[in-house]
């Protein structure tokens, strides 16, 4: 993955256009986690000080339309308030009150575009909206990790308009998982969590060759279980991925992959269950698992803190109900303590540090869940590829 960075893009005195991924958490018209925006300042910072003019174009959530709980305004506020400087929401994504709002805007202010997912087009990576947010610019910048699995208008279409280069974010997010697939540093563990088997069932195929060991928990567990023959009671199964799963852990790979020793088992979905830790092999019928059990914690963890390569991705259980949040708690914990190359990636997981305040004791965190799993999938990312065709030769 060799794509054209800050320091191969011509910058100076020009107007940039900058995608950023700013779609974070927003509740009572306040933002919620801003660990998003503050992973954006670093680039921003300084475009601001080498361009003439800095543009942020970024999505938030899944409108169907224009939907004013879906603004950006709370978002550029908090962006300005973190970075320091000024900055001015736009009244759309492109148009005449674009224009406008770019000729009164001061020129030390950061200009937010509205929801780029407003524009019907944006998902469609629509020409002629490609265009319209082109012609905004002289450059464009892509720094977002997190969309940079979709091939939209903002994060493709004004790449192949534009003389573009990927973003400092954007540049480390490659650089991690380029890391983890080609040169890991052996023992290489992997561990994998949360619900959506289906999610992660391509990664498995492609990383299990690389690793060492792939440790497996959340609910994507109890299918491996389950394909194993195991009585899973009331756990959470992908029936249609059965036969998949079956034919993975009997291959040539499959030793690799270790599933819980015992598990947090409860009598029904809900905070206040009745709960009780089993064997992970031996789920009564009746009860459904929310979590990994304490001997899995840790083994888990021993074998986390030995590794001298570490990524993780998906919660151990049902980590916003705190009778669930241990397995994913002693997870993180022990990548935290792991001295080798760690990188996390994926929403949950993130919050998961975060909200134990070792964030910073990690070597890399992911700012895309989609997009990190993509490429360790083996697949080519769009927005990066549309990168690379400005690349020197």
């Amino acid at each position: 993955m060799e794509v054209p960075t800050l320091d191969d893009l011509d910058v100076d005195g020009r107007t940039v256009l900058l995608r950023a991924d700013l779609n974070v958490p927003i509740a009572a018209g306040e933002v919620e986690d801003d660990f998003r925006i503050r992973a954006s300042l670093p680039t921003l910072r300084e475009l601001r000080e080498r361009a003439r003019r800095v543009i942020v174009a970024s999505h938030l959530g899944r409108p169907g339309g224009v939907d004013p709980s879906l603004s950006l305004a709370p978002v550029t506020r908090r962006l300005g308030e973190l970075g320091g400087f000024p900055t001015v929401q736009a009244p759309a994504v492109v148009g005449p009150e674009v224009a406008a709002t770019l000729a009164a805007a001061p020129p030390d202010a950061v200009v937010v575009l509205e929801n780029t997912r407003f524009e019907p087009g944006e998902t469609k990576n629509d020409p002629n909206l490609a265009e319209a947010l082109a012609v905004l610019a002289d450059r464009f910048v892509n720094d977002a990790f997190g969309t940079a699995h979709r091939a939209h208008a903002s994060t493709v279409g004004v790449a192949e308009r534009l003389p573009s280069a990927a973003g400092r974010l954007l540049e480390a997010e490659l650089a991690a998982f380029d890391r983890l697939l080609h040169d890991p540093d052996q023992p290489y563990v992997v561990v994998m969590g949360g619900a959506k088997l289906a999610d992660k069932l391509g990664v498995m195929r492609n990383l299990l060759p690389k690793v060492d060991l792939m440790l497996v928990g959340g609910g994507m567990c109890f299918t491996l279980l389950a394909a194993e023959g195991y009585e899973v009671g009331d756990s959470l199964v992908d029936e249609d991925r059965l036969d998949e799963v079956r034919e993975l852990l009997e291959g040539p790979e499959g030793s690799k992959v270790v599933v819980p020793y015992d598990v947090v088992v409860a009598d029904r979905f809900a905070p206040d269950a009745s709960t009780k830790v089993v064997p992970g092999t031996a789920i009564p019928e009746g009860w459904m698992g929310l979590d990994v059990g304490p001997e899995t914690v840790t083994r888990f963890g021993e074998v986390v803190r030995a590794a001298e390569s570490v990524f993780w991705n998906g919660p151990m259980g049902v980590f916003e109900w705190k009778a669930f949040r241990a397995g994913t708690a002693g997870i993180a914990e022990a990548v935290a303590a792991c001295e080798g190359y760690t990188v996390v990636g994926g929403g949950d997981s993130v919050a998961a540090l975060r909200a134990l305040g070792l964030e910073h004791a990690v070597s890399h965190l992911s700012s895309g869940g989609g997009a990190g799993l993509a490429l360790l999938e083996g697949r080519t990312l769009p927005a990066v590829a549309a990168l690379e065709r400005w690349r020197r030769t």
